[in-house]
């Protein structure tokens, strides 16, 4: 077998190497070997596993240095290890699409894709951690290869579907933490989708697969999270609970200071507000219809969706916003 190192490398050049990857484009793969045509088994998972764990992870100081190496001198070996010291995010965040496709380590393969664009692509003086910037293409290649290959069920093939797989299960715990009992009928209204579509992704979402809290051996002392050394807070809170938190209100406020005075209140106390205030009250503030403010605010949604699109690509769909406010 090829060693894991020597084989990044070989990927990492041709990758590095190569045109850009749309993520809107049709694309070619080689179909993986399988595993069962090995004279002897192996969990290929597990062995991954054991094999990521080797590669120690970076501090900011030496990820800008790596970084910078790369863009001004094209040094591959920069390039490869902040591919290695990156392989378990992408791990981790192949796990929260886990219950959406049946095979892990196609998602680790496709997310690992993504990554190597991350490096091409990132400019280390943009002021962002690598880790944030890259997990932008991690998971927009993880959701493109899911979206292009589920065969079992076509989610992902209607606009709706394609909004209910980022956004079902966030509506759901949005709306737990509210207190609310939530059926298929409130789901479809808050994401204004039918409840047709709600229900088939949400049987598609159920369906069982591998856990990271699973037990590798027979006496379920150790588990698939066991082999991930995670010193610092889980991955994917970290990015959603610090740095893109941080770099989002910084989107937002730059976005606020080119609107007027109506829609900069109707931004903050309606489009981003914890507690939305109703198109009534803020019609009375200001001394105009209701109606009236509704149309403002669908019309600073749609504006607001194409700045965020441009500005955080591949990373967030905000429809919820409009979901949450509409129609109080």
């Amino acid at each position: 077998m090829v060693e894991m190192d020597t084989f990044i490398k070989e990927q990492l050049e041709e990758e590095l190497a190569s045109e850009e990857i749309g993520i809107g484009e049709d694309e070619k793969k080689e179909e993986p070997t399988s595993a069962s045509t090995s004279l002897v088994y192996y969990d290929p998972f597990h062995r991954y596993l054991a094999e990521v764990r080797r590669f120690p992870s970076l501090s900011k100081e030496e990820e800008f240095r790596l970084a910078l190496k790369y863009k001004t001198e094209g040094d591959i070996e920069a390039a490869h290890r902040l591919v290695t010291s990156h392989l378990q995010l992408v791990v981790k965040i192949a796990f929260l699409f886990k219950r959406v496709y049946y095979n892990i380590m196609d998602l680790i393969q496709e997310g690992n894709v993504g990554l190597m664009q991350a490096v091409k692509h990132f400019d280390p003086f943009a002021g962002t951690r690598f880790s944030t910037y890259a997990s932008w293409w991690v998971r927009a290649y993880i959701l493109k290869f899911i979206l292009d290959n589920w065969r079992l069920v076509k989610v992902g093939t209607t606009n709706a579907r394609r909004k209910l797989l980022y956004n079902l299960q966030k509506e759901k715990e949005r709306l737990e933490a509210q207190g609310f009992h939530y059926g298929p009928k409130l789901l479809a209204e808050r994401l204004d989708v039918t409840e047709e579509d709600v229900i088939e992704v949400n049987k598609s979402l159920s369906a069982v697969d591998i856990s990271i809290d699973a037990p590798i051996d027979d006496q379920g002392k150790r588990t698939y999270a066991d082999l991930l050394s995670s010193p610092d807070p889980p991955i994917a809170e970290k990015l959603e609970d610090e740095e893109f938190a941080e770099l989002f209100r910084a989107k937002i406020q730059a976005f606020a200071q080119g609107l007027k005075e109506k829609e900069r209140y109707i931004l903050e106390h309606r489009l981003i507000a914890e507690e939305p205030v109703t198109l009534q009250e803020i019609g009375d503030k200001f001394g105009i219809t209701r109606e009236a403010i509704r149309q403002k605010e669908k019309k600073l949604m749609n504006k607001l969706k194409v700045y965020l699109k441009k500005e955080l690509p591949d990373y967030i769909d905000i429809s919820y916003l409009g979901n949450k406010t509409m129609g109080a």
